[in-house]
């Protein structure tokens, strides 16, 4: 069974502050933040207007096979948006590396660890992978597809988000696009630490006026809020803004501390999960 939604705060998390590193396995380094409270500041009060997941990718897995000898691997964990909490990645991040000192059977006795562990912080059913030395070599690189929204020549002086920079022209015929920028960044909500990444936007509707939609990117400038809830304000100002009869935005974030999140939402049945390939900056 899963845990309830946390009643946690962002402020009584270890971001920002000195915690010791413990090296042997201990679960209850996991701290969970509910996603609700950013959800009803940005008007989810209900059924949630989309699906999707937070890819996260962990670089910096170590744990000691049965005689003592070091074991290394990356693991992809998929978050689903449903889940009551999201998990503070200092958290994440302390908790791994509780595994550097435990002695295990085999990657499935820390697979097994990894998806109860995160599952039960979540509130939801977690799915992780883990790749190993010898697959390393399978992994690739691949960059956002989309037309570059940061061609364009624009003046900006406002670097807090406002939706009322996204318009879409609903007088045409509507279009189906996809346009890319890397000019996303926002801070973390907690010690104001810059987070950088990549957006990706897709979409089926009245076409969107590409300088605002920038500009209003560009906006995240000085914002703070976690990856997660940045990609669900993206959604719900374009949704609200532009009215597109579909959308998915897609981010990926360049990795702090070992991990990289990469959430995604969608709100139609045929869009696809995307991959997981890692971009240049990460």
């Amino acid at each position: 069974m899963t845990d309830p939604v946390s009643s946690n705060t962002p402020e009584q998390s270890l971001l920002g502050k000195n915690a010791a590193y413990k090296a042997e396995y201990d679960p209850s380094l996991l701290f969970p933040i509910s996603r609700q409270g950013k959800r009803t500041e940005i008007g989810i009060v209900s059924a949630l207007p989309f699906f999707g997941m937070d890819i996260w990718n962990a670089y910096e897995i170590s744990w000691l096979n049965l005689r003592g000898k070091p074991q290394v691997a990356i693991a992809s964990i998929l978050v689903p948006a449903d889940s009551l909490n999201i998990i503070e990645s200092k958290s994440f991040k302390l908790y791994l590396n509780s595994f550097n000192q435990t002695r295990l059977d085999d990657t499935g006795a820390l697979l097994r660890l990894l998806q109860q562990d995160l599952s039960a912080a979540a509130g939801a059913p977690v799915q992780v992978s883990l790749t190993v030395p010898d697959q390393f070599g399978q992994l690739q690189m691949q960059e956002l597809s989309g037309t570059l929204l940061d061609r364009l020549d624009i003046e900006v002086d406002s670097y807090a988000p406002d939706p009322g920079l996204l318009h879409a022209d609903h007088t045409a015929a509507p279009i189906e696009e996809t346009l890319v920028s890397h000019l996303l960044k926002s801070n973390c909500l907690v010690t104001g630490q810059p987070d950088w990444g990549s957006v990706q936007i897709h979409y089926v509707g009245a076409q969107i006026d590409q300088e605002g939609l920038l500009r209003y990117l560009i906006g995240f400038r000085n914002h703070n809020e976690f990856h997660e809830q940045c990609v669900e304000r993206i959604f719900v100002d374009i949704m609200r803004q532009c009215k597109p009869q579909k959308l998915s935005v897609y981010a990926r974030y360049t990795r702090r501390g070992g991990l990289d999140i990469n959430p995604w939402r969608s709100n139609f049945s045929t869009a696809r999960q995307p991959s997981n390939a890692r971009n240049a900056r990460q």
